[in-house]
């Protein structure tokens, strides 16, 4: 989604997120941290205009550039630009086929062996090898970045020309978590990448330098990219709004999101990051799947994205990016917003209303939803959604708690609902969710069938994967173990009529960069 932004952003706090994170913007291990949202808001247009110059981009240069040791999130994702992986995903979070030419898979699904593609050198014109491949995804398993996603690989090996993996469980969706740096360790603190560009210069006079022989042989939009050294977040503010940089990357609804102003260009991409209400399936009234089916037909999915989150998410109704193959459109809306149908499952289960709240013989519908102060976006989105059941006749009491005590909630069971955000893997696997011992079950889900249908999920490959996700979203749609509301847009930020053709995705800022055009 492209659209012309005259906007003035403000830095705020940002609300409460159930992280998995992914690859090349923080740590895999599913984890809960706070995440910011400024509201936009109109402001005139200043009346002396910067002056534009090149294509350049921002840096950190005290922060490093390692692909597996980098925390920057700025400089990591200038790693689109230097290094490739076996496979790079799409924009429906599909795998496609890069260092990797094609690959082969046992019998018992536990064991991957990956053909590199001939003809790729890094940019000191050594050609790849499958021991530096190996290496390099050795490394990532070892790394805060990607360890939690390879968690389920056993072994990684090189062979003549190839890469083995052999995996603890099966897991069909493999390649799509395979979209990890390939580097070479060129004896500096930068290792070598395979991709388009080369890192140059020192200090603060640092560049991104087409190279020359790079295997797939492209024209690119610019031969130098001038890098413009940042120390701290306010000099980024002012280098985008004087138009010393033509680009930023940033979650307008996550931490610490920061303020920019003037005319400017923004380009929303889809990303895996759910924002979900979870039920307290082990005590309380959401024991009853009844009421949990209701409570999924009762939140208004549309509301929260358009109007709460500014257009910057998708509404969705099953755990996985609508975007995705996986996403069964015809299922999703068996459990779309429909007053009526709560209602139906509700009376079918002897649930009746009284002075506008649900009954049943001594019982009223009283329910406690959770949620953090640290993000006033999201806690806007609780607000709704307590306002919005109350008056559905689920009489929802929100308990808004500082981060500390959020998570100490959650951990103690404390809750009929709570409002979560989890940044998913490419392949989608709810592992976390659903399983009994999931590090993000905090509502005692468990279920048998959603279990053996999960594993099956999770060794379905090809085709069989859609038939599999089907079979898993249809139980949880009978035992709902939390009710999805949307996924998180991504968005970059571009001066005025200074790029275009941007396919950004979440993995790589820079997809398809070959193809961008960059100038007036």
């Amino acid at each position: 989604m492209k659209r012309a932004a005259l906007l003035r952003l403000t830095a705020g706090v940002l609300a409460l997120g159930l992280c998995c994170a992914l690859a090349g913007c923080g740590s895999d291990a599913p984890r809960i941290e706070a995440t910011p949202a400024p509201s936009p808001t109109a402001t005139p247009l200043p009346t002396a205009e910067p002056e534009q110059t090149a294509f350049t981009l921002p840096c950190y240069p005290e922060a490093g550039f390692h692909p597996f040791t980098g925390s920057n999130r700025t400089n990591l994702s200038l790693g689109g630009l230097i290094y490739e992986g076996l496979f790079e995903l799409d924009g429906s979070f599909e795998p496609q086929n890069l260092l990797c030419s094609s690959y082969t898979v046992s019998e018992d699904g536990l064991t991957w062996t990956f053909a590199l593609r001939g003809g790729v050198t890094f940019s000191d014109g050594s050609p790849l090898t499958a021991a530096e491949a190996a290496a390099s995804l050795n490394a990532a398993r070892n790394s805060a970045l990607y360890s939690a996603r390879l968690a389920g690989i056993r072994s990684v090996a090189a062979s003549d020309g190839a890469v083995t993996l052999v995996l603890n469980t099966p897991n069909g969706g493999l390649p799509a978590l395979l979209d990890i740096p390939i580097v070479k360790d060129g004896g500096g603190s930068l290792p070598l990448g395979t991709g388009p560009y080369v890192l140059s210069g020192a200090g603060e006079s640092l560049s991104l330098t087409a190279r020359s022989g790079w295997w797939q042989g492209r024209s690119l939009p610019v031969d130098v990219i001038p890098l413009r050294a940042i120390q701290a977040a306010g000099d980024l503010i002012h280098a985008f709004d004087t138009r010393e940089i033509t680009l930023v990357a940033t979650d307008l609804t996550g931490t610490n999101t920061l303020g920019f102003s003037g005319s400017y260009e923004t380009t929303d991409y889809p990303t895996s990051v759910m924002l979900y209400v979870g039920f307290n399936c082990t005590s309380g009234l959401c024991r009853d799947q009844s009421v949990r089916q209701a409570l999924q037909r009762s939140m208004d999915r549309s509301a929260v994205s358009t109007a709460l989150l500014s257009r910057h998410a998708r509404p969705a109704d099953l755990p996985v990016a609508p975007e995705s193959a996986l996403y069964d459109a015809a299922l999703a809306d068996t459990l779309s917003y429909s007053p009526q149908a709560a209602e139906e499952t509700l009376a079918a289960a002897g649930w009746s209303k009284a002075d506008g709240i649900y009954t049943k013989g001594h019982q009223s519908m009283q329910l406690t939803l959770l949620t953090s102060t640290d993000n006033v976006d999201k806690l806007a989105v609780a607000e709704y959604l307590a306002r919005s059941l109350t008056q559905a006749g689920f009489a929802v009491t929100l308990e808004q708690l500082p981060w500390e005590e959020y998570l100490t909630a959650l951990g103690q069971g404390a809750f009929d609902l709570y409002l979560g955000e989890v940044r998913m893997t490419a392949d989608f696997d709810p592992t976390a969710l659903l399983s009994p011992d999931g590090a993000l079950n905090y509502g005692g889900y468990s279920d048998q069938t959603a279990v053996q249908r999960l594993a099956a999920l999770r060794a379905a490959r090809g085709e069989e994967r859609s038939a599999a996700a089907q079979a898993l979203y249809q139980r949880l749609a009978e035992q709902p173990a939390f009710a999805v509301l949307c996924f998180k847009n991504w968005s970059v930020l571009t001066q005025w009529r200074q790029v275009s053709g941007l396919t950004p995705t979440q993995q790589n800022v820079f997809y398809g960069f070959a193809d961008w055009a960059v100038g007036p």
